[in-house]
């Protein structure tokens, strides 16, 4: 008995460490792709210098899983289960809260096995009327986690929708991962039947394509998240982690590895144009916003851009989310889009 309980103390600690070296990672060294780029400088807006609206009547709001967002905008999963986590995902909380934008948790798996921290992720009292999605890794549904389980995840932060997500390739770097995906659609099915509750399917990085695409919504996932390469690799950061040369090596291979997200996006629109889509992927400014929702996209998703700014105050990350947000709004100014149905029905976006 004492040995179990010293190997599940010896995992949760494991598990901290590798919460803990991500953020280290993601604050201090280079992990974006190498060559690889997201593909929105294949687009470009053709210019109108009559746009017939006036900026200030603009209206950059939407209405997501019974939500109302003032801005088309979710803050990322990005962190959990450290105190430094804690930090984090507080002033991303209030934020959020601020300007009425969604937020997702990061993967709530460690505090579903360690109870004691899952304050880590509990940001509910201060978004109260802000969109909250919970998170955990789908391949944990191969893994003993059950329909219990992602209640519990729920519950705990009090969210408005699940999100559920894919990372394969980081899975295969990194020296823990588990890469028995076998099945696993098949347990995503059995999990939407149970669940009435919102199901959003996201990637870490790699992209979403047209034919994983159309089984998700064949299944019953409400919404995908296409998190599409050109942003942050998980390769370079799992690359970041390595035990020996060898897994370093094979980290930096994969680099570059996946759909860029102008492409991942196109794709996932094209087989299934009727549920809301998030562009997540290396989305920096609101000019790249503005082209992803003229590609489709409902609402767009970042990570990064505000993790270093969340460890200083939520006023920078408002900062990060206000130029963006400006970005856009002149984005659809000069397009004379005075809306967001408007901006994805737009006739001026044109791949060069």
């Amino acid at each position: 008995m004492r040995n179990s309980e010293d190997r599940e103390t010896k995992f949760n600690r494991m598990t901290q460490d590798r919460k803990a070296d991500h953020i280290r990672i993601c604050l201090n060294e280079d992990v974006g792709f190498k060559n690889k780029s997201t593909g929105f400088e294949n687009y470009s807006f053709i210019h109108q210098a009559l746009p017939d609206i006036n900026m200030s009547d603009i209206d950059l709001s939407l209405n997501l899983f019974d939500k109302v967002l003032n801005y088309p905008v979710i803050i990322e999963s990005m962190t959990g289960g450290t105190e430094l986590s804690f930090q984090i995902n507080e002033n991303l909380a209030i934020a959020a809260q601020k300007l009425r934008v969604g937020m997702m948790v990061g993967s709530q798996r460690i505090s579903l096995e360690q109870p004691s921290l899952a304050y880590t992720f509990q940001v509910r009292h201060t978004v109260p009327d802000a969109l909250l999605i919970a998170n955990i890794g789908a391949i944990q549904l191969n893994n003993g986690f059950d329909y219990e389980n992602c209640l519990d995840a729920i519950s705990m932060i009090g969210a408005d929708a699940l999100a559920l997500h894919l990372n394969p390739l980081q899975e295969a770097i990194q020296y823990e991962g588990n890469t028995n995906f076998r099945g696993l659609l098949e347990n995503i099915k059995k999990l939407r039947r149970k669940i009435e509750m919102p199901i959003i399917v996201k990637e870490v990085g790699c992209g979403i394509s047209k034919e994983v695409a159309s089984r998700l919504v064949d299944a019953g996932v409400d919404c995908i998240d296409i998190g599409g390469a050109g942003g942050t690799s998980w390769a370079m950061i799992e690359s970041y982690r390595a035990k020996s040369d060898c897994q370093r090596t094979i980290g930096d291979t994969f680099s570059d590895w996946g759909i860029p997200t102008a492409e991942s996006l196109n794709m996932v629109k094209s087989a299934v144009p009727d549920i809301p889509v998030i562009a997540s992927g290396g989305i920096r400014n609101g000019v790249d916003a503005a082209k992803a929702i003229a590609l489709g996209a409902s609402v767009i998703g970042i990570a990064l851009p505000l993790l270093s700014p969340a460890l200083e105050s939520p006023l920078l990350v408002e900062n990060v989310l206000n130029r963006i947000i400006e970005e856009l709004k002149i984005a659809m100014f000069c397009t004379g889009s005075a809306n967001l149905k408007e901006l994805g029905n737009t006739k001026y976006l044109v791949k060069k």
